[in-house]
Parts: structure tokens; C-alpha cells; sequence
């Protein structure tokens, strides 16, 4: 096996458990709901606002994740993408599931409740990050260790943006992007349902 396949199988397996990791701590999460309210009452403007925003967050992430597969589009071992979205984030895909997460946490009402969300999420990817960049840089040696040091893990610096003329699509990746993005939408759906039903249990207020 070369050591491209060897980092392929290696991170196949990282993404399975991630995969894993988070529908457990969402089964985990989910109580909380029960247990909390937002400050704000629903039906109130401010908890509408923010309802609204999370509603945007989430629909800018499920954009933001299929541009940034028109790049990827599982080359991520194969080649060193360093294009578009890849150019001002190492892990654009990453930070727009942050993004989803937060518009998932505003969909509660409360934005304390969005900030603890974004944080575990962060919690579970990083240890995952930092494995997919070993193995990159075990493959990609110098070139990736240099874009390593220039290019932010997370964040988005859009002063290093950087474009191609054209990119080579894969649509069954970007499809299962699509569908995977499906599923912020739906976890919307039941979040604000289950808030609708909640019963009469002692609660935490966050704002």
C-alpha cells in the first residue's frame, strides 16, 4: 500500500468516528433542550431575530460547504488544494460546519446556548484536524507545511484570496455534500418542534 493510500485509509477512518462522535454528543445534547429556556419569549421580535439569523447561518453554511466541494471534491489526500476557499482557510469545510452549528444553536433562541454548541463542535474537530494534517503533511511534505504556516487552520483571512480558472467536479462528492448539508435543516426542524412541546420542567434561562 503507498503511503497516499495508507493517509487515505487513515483519514477515512478519522471521518467515520467524527461522523460517530457527533451524533452521539447531538443524542447527548438534545436533553438540554428540556432544561433550558431562552431570555427571550417565543413570539417576542428579539427571539424572531435571532431564530431568523440562525435560520441564515445555517442556509450560508450548506452553501459554503458544497463551494468549497467544487474544489476539494476528494482530492484532499491526492492533491494539496490551495484554491478559492482553500486559500484563505486550510479547513473551509470545517469552519462552515461551525457556522451550521451556531445557526442550529440560534434556532433554540438563545445565543449562550449557540456559543456552547460552536465551542464543543470545536472540541470534537480540532483532535480530528490535527490528524488530517499529520497525514497531509506526511504526504505533501514541505509544500504543505508551508501552506500550513501561511494560510489560518480556521478562520477565513480573505486578504490571501487566491482562484483557478476552472475546477474538475466530482458530483457524487457534491452531491453527498448536499445531502449531508439536508440534515442541519432537518435538526432545525426538530429542534424548533421539540421546543414547541416542551413540558413543564424546572429550566436554566440563557440569554
Amino acid at each position: 500500500m503507498s503511503d497516499i493510500q495508507a493517509v487515505q485509509k487513515h483519514l477515512t477512518t478519522v471521518q467515520s468516528r467524527r461522523k460517530a462522535a457527533i451524533w452521539w454528543i447531538s443524542i447527548c445534547f438534545a436533553p438540554l433542550i428540556f432544561f433550558t429556556t431562552a431570555h427571550f419569549q417565543v413570539g417576542s421580535w428579539q427571539r424572531d431575530w435571532i431564530e431568523d439569523i440562525g435560520a441564515v447561518l445555517i442556509f450560508v453554511a450548506i452553501l459554503g460547504r458544497a463551494w468549497c466541494t467544487l474544489y476539494i471534491g476528494g482530492r484532499k489526500t491526492v492533491v494539496l488544494v490551495k484554491a478559492g476557499p482553500y486559500s484563505i482557510s486550510r479547513n473551509p469545510l470545517y469552519f462552515f460546519s461551525f457556522v451550521a452549528v451556531a445557526g442550529l444553536g440560534l434556532q433554540t433562541g438563545s445565543m449562550g446556548m449557540a456559543a456552547l454548541m460552536t465551542l464543543v463542535a470545536y472540541l470534537i474537530f480540532l483532535p480530528i484536524v490535527l490528524r488530517e494534517e499529520a497525514g497531509l503533511s506526511s504526504v505533501h511534505g514541505q509544500n504543505y507545511d508551508a501552506y500550513r504556516r501561511s494560510v489560518p487552520r480556521f478562520l477565513p483571512r480573505p486578504a490571501l484570496w487566491q482562484d483557478i480558472d476552472s475546477v474538475v467536479v466530482d458530483p457524487r462528492v457534491l452531491r453527498r455534500t448536499i445531502i449531508d448539508g439536508m440534515g442541519f435543516v432537518l435538526l432545525a426542524f426538530l429542534i424548533r418542534a421539540l421546543l414547541q412541546l416542551l413540558p413543564e420542567l424546572p429550566q436554566v434561562t440563557l440569554y
